[in-house]
């Protein structure tokens, strides 16, 4: 079996494997689920002639892992990491770092500054949370019941 990730552009094609690879990670709310497929339909009828961009892995032709991304209204070149999604069977063998290196290097050429990501403080997302103080992010703020009562957001930010 071939471990050379290839990153390239999301295709409307991808739409149904992207959400079945993030249903089968069993971390997301089927309403987070139902706002991806929203996510991307929005993204291939207009939202990348608005700056966003997305990105599927694959090896061996087949989707592993994504990646959305889109610069952040009015400010000075600040980014949002939207999505970033590793298929369950992959997790854990470097196709989320490729992944994040990939976003934020053509976050780089597009000259932005900065990359915030948000995150549930929820136990089960704790390996997502150390993933990113792995790849130099700091914890820089804790929304407290953001999402539910008990459901932290919190946002992570690295400097480009």
């Amino acid at each position: 079996m071939n471990d050379t990730t290839t990153i390239r552009p999301t295709v409307p094609a991808d739409t149904p494997i992207l959400i079945e690879l993030t249903r089968g990670t069993d971390i997301f709310k089927p309403m987070e689920i139902q706002a991806l497929r929203e996510v991307l339909d929005d993204y291939h009828a207009h939202a990348r002639n608005e700056g966003h961009r997305s990105v599927t892995g694959e090896r061996d032709g087949q989707a592993i892992g994504f990646a959305y991304f889109a610069p952040a209204a009015m400010t000075d070149r600040t980014w949002h990491l939207w999505w970033i999604v590793v298929g369950r069977h992959t997790q854990a063998r470097g196709v989320g770092g490729e992944l994040l290196r990939h976003v934020e290097a053509e976050i780089r050429r597009a000259h932005g500054r900065l990359l915030l990501v948000e995150t549930s403080g929820m136990p089960h997302y704790d390996l997502t949370r150390r993933f990113y103080l792995k790849h130099h992010y700091e914890q820089h703020a804790v929304l407290r019941d953001f999402y539910s009562d008990g459901d932290d957001m919190m946002v992570f930010r690295k400097r480009l």
